[in-house]
């Protein structure tokens, strides 16, 4: 006997570029399953209640998630039941900042340095994780490794806000350098007086960018796609759509991002130069690079279990996603 079908489908992002922010703007994802009776709900709407949790847990039966890897690589490697079905890499301004006349100008210049590693009271610390990727990834430019630099532990929760603790530590003279990325931390930056003295972005090897949302997966509960792996295929389908959709249309990319990351214009200009292309996919490029970060967190304590990130991923349905784009209302619009 087949299972009912849900009431509700929930979805949960990032407060970064994402498909997912991209057709919840524009209503199509509650269009696209109005005609089955079912409704689409996000985690971050205010009455979501304990559901919240599941941004980070993934336990919900009827959850897709857009969102930062190493909560997705740590809910699983928990037992999470779930099955990675797209990657997407977008650039987030990924960058080392330092105070003005510190002489850090490449990856070599951190030998040696304090380079702030935050620690937050959070169910999975990604924060943390970040610092110490980023900082990975520029080391490793220059052969170098953690082991190389003074790694100081800093209490993320002192200030409110991203990024306040590692920029105030900065800015009195405890750290060295700090890591950063996205729109919210442009702004905050320059608040602090901080310089970019490290562009990640701009070294050319893709792996020194790694990181929490670099690539980003897409999960699912193994549940829903195994009872009705026809709506996951719908809603990975409005995905597809809506990334071709904001190929075209950067004024109104723009304006939804700074919406989804509380940033204003300038922020979002610098750090969102490269957003236009939101397409998910399962490429071999990406999923190695996911599975050396799964072995970078797992060194580091971020997890314990193993996780086989090809065995993980289920290509069939952003296979039929794609089939099945073409029969989506919106993409007739004109273009801009």
């Amino acid at each position: 006997m087949s299972a009912p079908r849900p009431e509700t489908v929930w979805y949960t992002r990032c407060p970064v570029p994402t498909a997912t922010g991209i057709a919840a703007d524009q209503n199509w994802l509650a269009d696209a399953f109005a005609p089955d009776g079912v409704a689409v709900r996000s985690l971050q709407e205010e009455d979501a209640g304990d559901r919240r949790a599941e941004h980070f847990r993934h336990r919900l039966a009827t959850l897709i998630r857009e969102g930062g890897n190493v909560p997705a690589l740590w809910a699983r490697s928990n037992g999470a039941p779930t099955r990675l079905v797209g990657l997407t890499w977008i650039e987030e301004r990924q960058v080392v900042v330092a105070r003005p006349g510190a002489g850090v100008h490449g990856p070599g210049d951190l030998k040696g340095l304090r380079l702030a590693i935050p620690r937050r009271s959070i169910e999975i610390d990604f924060w943390r994780a970040m610092a110490l990727r980023g900082f990975d990834g520029a080391l490793r430019r220059a052969g170098l490794t953690l082991a190389d630099a003074d790694l100081v532990d800093l209490d993320g929760d002192v200030l409110p806000g991203q990024w306040e603790a590692e920029l105030a530590a900065l800015r009195d003279g405890r750290v060295d350098a700090v890591y950063t990325k996205g729109a919210v931390a442009v702004e905050t930056a320059a608040r602090y007086g901080a310089e970019v003295a490290i562009d990640l972005d701009a070294l050319p090897d893709r792996s020194a960018r790694v990181n929490n949302g670099t690539p980003r997966p897409i999960t699912v509960d193994q549940r829903l796609l195994d009872d009705h792996p026809d709506l996951v295929v719908r809603f990975l389908a409005v995905l597809l759509g809506a990334a071709d959709w904001a190929r075209d249309r950067p004024a109104e990319v723009a304006r939804i991002l700074g919406a989804e990351t509380g940033s204003g214009p300038a922020g979002v200009a610098a750090a969102y130069r490269n957003a236009s292309d939101l397409h998910a996919d399962l490429s071999d490029e990406r999923l190695t690079l996911l599975a050396g970060q799964e072995e970078f967190l797992r060194r580091h304590g971020f997890h314990d279990a193993p996780v086989d990130v090809s065995a993980w991923a289920d290509p069939a349905p952003l296979a039929a996603a794609r089939r099945l784009v073409p029969d989506l209302p919106f993409l007739s619009l004109e273009k801009p």
